[in-house]
């Protein structure tokens, strides 16, 4: 694999470009939250073949941290993922969302889902992995974070790896995945899908599924529940009966606010009550 390259770290690094602005229709909506009390800005994470950009933010004031993984949608780190590492930070956490496309293209300058789509079908879940094994471990070692109280959410396609890490990584206290896509055909690159692992997860994963959702049928949902009961990880998961695909995503139209607000409500509680 290649080398990052600077200019594909700055691009990646954007507070907002491409199709995070392209579709922006809904202006009031958009949560901005500020840095007062915080530090918050692009990093480099050290992989195994170069340096990988991210977006840290965490407390400007003391130490031991609780670190949270955010995994972002297909459209990649942009604004509305870095406000979301900076709620997180206003929470205790040291939060950091890594650009975990960046081999494979960048996304945050393409305008269109379906020059996006070409880029993720080419992420191997395997490369994933790892780098999130890196983010963690730099967390740990270079930003004041406490390895022992590990965390991880993530949306979209950032949710399906929330499954697929919380099983792969017992020491994780707790997940969260918002709509992520549960069941799929195996291949090279993707050669599980969480339905496909949910027995064998021992980590608290809370799955926030809307029940609107063209693109994650209600039966693959109830499948999830169904494999969930034969493992040992006490997991849920909460569908909200009108929200669509996304409901979370205040930078576009399918936000619902009051779904949004208690998911992350319920986020917050789950991350405590699972010690992280």
């Amino acid at each position: 694999m290649p080398e990052f390259t600077r200019r594909q770290f700055m691009a990646t690094a954007a507070f907002a470009s491409g199709f995070a602005l392209a579709v922006q229709p809904i202006a009031a909506s958009v949560i901005t939250t500020n840095a007062e009390g915080i530090v918050a800005g692009a990093v480099k994470i050290p992989v195994s073949d170069g340096e990988m950009p991210a977006y840290r933010a965490m407390p400007a004031k003391g130490t031991n941290f609780p670190i949270v993984l955010v995994i972002h949608e297909i459209f990649g780190v942009h604004a509305h993922i870095e406000d979301v590492c900076r709620r997180f930070a206003k929470l205790g956490y040291v939060a950091i969302a890594p650009q975990l496309f960046t081999r494979q293209g960048d996304v945050l300058k393409l305008s269109s889902v379906d020059k996006i789509r070409p880029i993720v079908a080419k992420v191997p879940d395997a490369q994933v992995m790892s780098d999130l094994d890196a983010t963690a471990a730099w967390a740990a070692k270079a930003s004041k974070g406490d390895a022992a109280k590990l965390a991880i959410t993530g949306f979209c396609w950032g949710g399906r790896i929330v499954w697929l890490y919380a099983t792969r990584t017992p020491t994780i206290k707790a997940g969260v995945a918002w709509y992520g896509r549960l069941v799929g055909e195996p291949n090279l690159l993707m050669p599980t899908h969480p339905v496909d692992v949910a027995c064998a997860l021992k980590v608290p994963v809370l799955g926030l599924y809307g029940g609107k959702d063209t693109g994650i049928p209600l039966t693959t949902v109830e499948q999830m529940r169904d494999r969930l009961k034969s493992s040992s990880s006490k997991s849920e998961i909460i569908v909200y009966p009108e929200a669509p695909h996304a409901f979370f995503a205040d930078y576009r139209p399918s936000y619902r606010e009051a779904d949004a607000k208690d998911g992350w409500k319920r986020l917050q509680a789950w991350f405590k009550q699972n010690g992280a």
